[in-house]
């Protein structure tokens, strides 16, 4: 094994000696992967690596939203999914917020149980009567997997306080909440390298070359590393190196503004079947998605910003958020999910001693947790 000035003696024996397993990528799955492996494995050599210097795909860039789907979107699914898949679906997003709160600790995810709300406009009147004639039978699945004996509740007397345009009904959803995705993967890294997680950032994984004992990764660099398994974790790019795999990049664009004086609401908001977002960060607004305006564009694992989807959501806030609030914007980014035909995770192993943990469908706050740890029992029971 070499690069371009040769390892040395101790880069070799302690760094890139034969692991095994390799993670690529350091997101939520591939860190709670690694986490699992070291507490069902201790004397395994498990290491990661991530191509960027923070897990930039999407796990400190989303929104941070602690949600498991809004009325309107759970609608939406059900219309190429069975009802029980649905639910099933919810059922591992709530358990995975669970999973991820235990692990983490509400104290360091800064995780507030305030509630989500969704808007309908008054050209949604249609969308509002479909959801209000589905909310008992929807509370009536959820109270088994929440433990909450009414989850949605329409909340149209709160539209005053919010200051909102255009908003004919608000429907609450008491189990939902929000938290700060920096601090969530701080914390994370923090524990896996405590437990003897070895993470390697700036290497990029170009190649992977399944032999018969082992797998080697050549990466960025003139970079070789060997392990006797390795999990992909890598979502909206993992086409860069698994082409064949379903799983498409959805590119996210995301803007917040500076500190606005006496904002008034607090807690997360869904528009629009979940495809725009916005919440409060302090008192700070944050808002992102309308990648449905664009779809076909936005399946790009390039980070980015269109004026197409960027002049909506100041339109939006402009005339329906924020309509008699002056504001300036402080930023914008985008974030790169892994999207698909079928929301469910690609969790296998797909090749001798080479395993899968991607596409979370927008949903790796969620079901990330979850789905590491499920990949973790995997390697380590094939």
């Amino acid at each position: 094994m070499h690069n371009k000035h040769n390892l040395s003696h101790w880069e070799k024996t302690v760094f890139f000696d034969e692991t095994d397993v390799l993670i690529i990528g350091g997101g939520i799955v591939g860190i709670n992967a690694s986490i699992r492996l070291k507490e069902l494995k201790p004397n395994w050599k498990i290491s990661i690596l991530e191509r960027g210097t923070l897990p930039f795909g999407a796990s400190t860039r989303n929104a941070g939203f602690a949600c498991f789907g809004s009325m309107t979107e759970l609608l939406d699914d059900l219309k190429t999914q069975s009802e029980d898949e649905v639910f099933a679906l919810v059922e591992k997003r709530w358990n995975g917020l669970q999973r991820l709160r235990n692990r983490v600790g509400d104290e360091s995810l800064n995780y507030k149980s305030w509630g989500a709300f969704e808007l309908f406009k008054e050209s949604e009147q249609s969308d509002f009567e479909t959801c209000k004639n589905h909310l008992d039978h929807f509370n009536d699945r959820l109270k088994t997997i929440v433990k909450k004996p009414s989850v949605f509740e329409i909340q149209d007397d709160k539209k005053s306080d919010f200051g909102f345009n255009g908003v004919s009904h608000l429907i609450f959803n008491h189990a939902e909440g929000q938290l700060n995705p920096g601090k969530m993967m701080q914390t994370l890294w923090a524990i896996a390298r405590n437990k003897g997680v070895e993470i390697f950032t700036g290497v990029e994984v170009e190649k992977i070359e399944n032999r018969d004992h082992d797998v080697v990764l050549k990466c960025n660099h003139g970079l070789e590393f060997r392990s006797a398994k390795v999990l992909l974790a890598t979502n909206g790019f993992t086409k860069r190196l698994l082409p064949d795999l379903e799983v498409v990049p959805a590119r996210n664009q995301v803007l917040i503004t500076q500190p606005i004086s006496n904002l008034p609401f607090k807690g997360c908001f869904h528009y629009d079947k979940g495809y725009f977002y916005f919440r409060n960060v302090g008192n700070r607004v944050l808002f992102g998605g309308g990648r449905n305006l664009a779809k076909e564009a936005e399946e790009t694992d390039e980070f980015g910003h269109t004026s197409l989807i960027q002049n909506k959501l100041i339109d939006l806030l402009n005339k329906v958020i924020l309509p008699n609030t002056p504001y300036e914007i402080d930023r914008w980014w985008s974030g790169i999910m892994g999207v698909g035909t079928q929301k469910e995770a690609i969790l296998k192993c797909i090749d001798k001693n080479i395993y899968t943990a991607v596409r979370l469908g927008g949903m790796g706050v969620a079901i990330g947790t979850l789905v590491g740890e499920e990949a973790a029992d995997l390697m380590v029971n094939t």
